[in-house]
C-alpha cells in the first residue's frame, strides 16, 4: 500500500466505530485512575500501585473484542506513573524499588490505554491529606486545572497551537507559577501517541514547533504541567529512566547478546507503544536497554526534577474535536483547593473560561440526548469555571 493510499484510509472520528473505541479506552483509563488513586496512601509502595494500574488496564482491555475474527490490539498505551512532589513525570519503578508514599506528598498519576490503537491518556494530581489543600500546593494545582480548562476551550477547529501556548502561560503566571518547559501536547492518531501536530508548553529558542491549526475530527492529548519553581526541570540520574518507546524508523545491528535478547522481546511485546522496563527481565534489561538507547533504537522518557521544595502539578486529558464541539473523554475531579491567588481580576482569563465547549446548534432547537458518555463534560460547562476555579468543579 502506498503512503497516499494509507493516508486516504486513515481512520478518524468520522467513523462511529473509532469514536466508540476512543470512548471505551477512556472509560477504562478513567476507572484505572480511580483505582490507582484509591491505592495512594501513606507507606504504600509506589511500584505496587503502578503495577495495579497496569494490571487493571491489561485485564479490562483483554476482556474486550475477544471473539472477533481479526485480532484487535489493545492494552496499555502509557505505563502507570506515580511522580511525587518536585519530580515532574515518568516515574514507574522497577520491581526491586522500595520507595513509598508519605503523608502530605503531592502525587501525580499518569497513564494511558488503547483499543485498536485508539489512545486515551490521563494525568491527575492529588495531595495525600485530609481536608482542603491550601497555600502554594493549592496554587500549583489550581494553575494546572485552570490552564487545562482554558486549553480545552482553545483547542478548537480554526484556532492555532500558539494561542494555547500563550494562554496557559498567562494562567500559570496569574497563580505565580510556571508552566514546565519541554512538555508537549500531541495530536493522537491510531497507534500514534506522539503525532506531529503539537502544542508547545513554553515557547523558547531551543524548542521550536511548526505553527498548526486545529481541525475538526482530530484528537489531542492536552498535557499541562505547572511548578512553583522555575519550570526548567533537570535530569539528575539516567538510571531512573524506566519508560521507553521503540523508535520504529531506526535500525542497528546490536553487538551484545543481552541487547539482542531484550530488543527482540520489546519488538514482540511492545512494538509501538511506550512500556516500562519492569515488564522485562530485570537483570538482562539493564545491560541491554543501554545499548538500545545509545544507538537510538529506543526513545527514553526521562525522569525530570524541579528543585527540592518546589511543587509540581500535572493534568492531562484526551479531547475529541467532534463536529458538535469538544468532547473531553478523560478526567478526574480534584480535591478541594483553597489557593492563595485568584484569577477574578483577569478579564482575559475569565473570557477564555466563558467560552463554550459545545458548538451551538443553529435553529435553537432542543439538544438531542446523547449517549451516557457524551454528557460527561456538559454538566460543568462554562459557569463552574467562570465563577470558582478555586473550588475546582471538574469539567465533567
Amino acid at each position: 500500500m502506498s503512503d497516499d493510499e494509507r493516508e486516504e484510509k486513515e481512520l478518524d472520528l468520522t467513523t462511529p466505530e473509532v469514536v466508540t473505541k476512543y470512548k471505551s479506552a477512556a472509560e477504562i483509563v478513567n476507572r484505572a485512575l480511580q483505582l490507582v488513586l484509591s491505592e495512594c496512601k501513606p507507606k504504600a509502595k509506589i511500584v505496587d500501585i503502578c503495577e495495579k494500574g497496569d494490571v487493571f488496564i491489561r485485564e479490562q482491555t483483554g476482556n474486550m473484542y475477544k471473539n472477533v475474527k481479526k485480532k484487535i490490539e489493545r492494552g496499555i498505551a502509557f505505563p502507570t506513573c506515580i511522580s511525587v512532589n518536585n519530580t515532574v513525570c515518568h516515574v514507574s519503578p522497577l520491581a526491586s524499588d522500595e520507595t513509598v508514599l508519605e503523608e502530605g506528598d503531592m502525587v501525580k498519576i499518569d497513564m494511558g490505554c488503547h483499543i485498536d490503537g485508539f489512545i486515551a491518556v490521563v494525568a491527575h494530581t492529588h495531595v495525600l491529606q485530609g481536608g482542603p489543600v491550601t497555600g502554594r500546593a493549592a496554587d500549583v494545582i489550581a494553575a494546572a486545572n485552570t490552564a487545562a480548562e482554558v486549553a480545552l476551550r482553545l483547542v478548537r477547529p480554526g484556532r492555532k497551537n500558539k494561542e494555547v501556548t500563550e494562554a496557559i502561560q498567562k494562567v500559570a503566571a496569574a497563580y505565580d507559577c510556571k508552566i514546565v518547559e519541554g512538555v508537549l501536547s500531541h495530536q493522537l492518531k491510531q497507534f500514534v501517541i506522539d503525532g506531529n501536530k503539537v502544542v508547545l508548553s513554553v515557547s523558547s529558542p531551543e524548542t521550536r514547533v511548526d505553527d498548526a491549526e486545529f481541525e475538526e475530527n482530530e484528537v489531542y492529548a492536552v498535557d499541562i504541567v505547572t511548578s512553583t519553581g522555575d519550570g526548567k526541570p533537570k535530569l539528575l540520574d539516567e538510571r531512573q529512566t524506566t519508560i521507553y518507546k521503540r523508535a520504529v524508523d531506526k535500525s542497528y545491528h546490536l553487538k551484545m547478546k543481552a541487547s539482542r535478547f531484550i530488543f527482540s522481546e520489546i519488538s514482540q511485546k511492545f512494538p509501538i507503544m511506550p512500556f516500562t522496563a519492569r515488564a522485562l527481565e530485570e537483570k538482562r534489561a539493564r545491560l541491554g536497554l543501554l545499548e538500545c538507547v545509545n544507538h537510538e533504537l529506543l526513545q527514553p522518557y526521562p525522569v525530570l526534577h524541579e528543585k527540592p521544595g518546589d511543587f509540581v502539578a500535572h493534568i492531562k486529558f484526551t479531547v475529541l474535536l467532534m463536529p458538535n464541539g469538544s468532547d473531553r473523554i478523560t478526567f478526574h475531579p480534584l480535591q478541594d483547593l483553597q489557593p492563595t491567588k485568584t484569577i477574578d481580576d483577569d478579564p482575559e482569563i475569565k473570557a477564555w473560561l466563558a467560552l463554550g465547549v459545545k458548538t451551538k446548534k443553529k435553529g435553537g432547537g432542543k439538544k438531542k440526548k446523547g449517549k451516557k458518555g457524551d454528557k460527561m463534560e456538559e454538566s460543568a460547562e462554562t459557569e463552574a469555571m467562570d465563577v470558582a476555579p478555586n473550588s475546582v468543579a471538574s469539567q465533567g
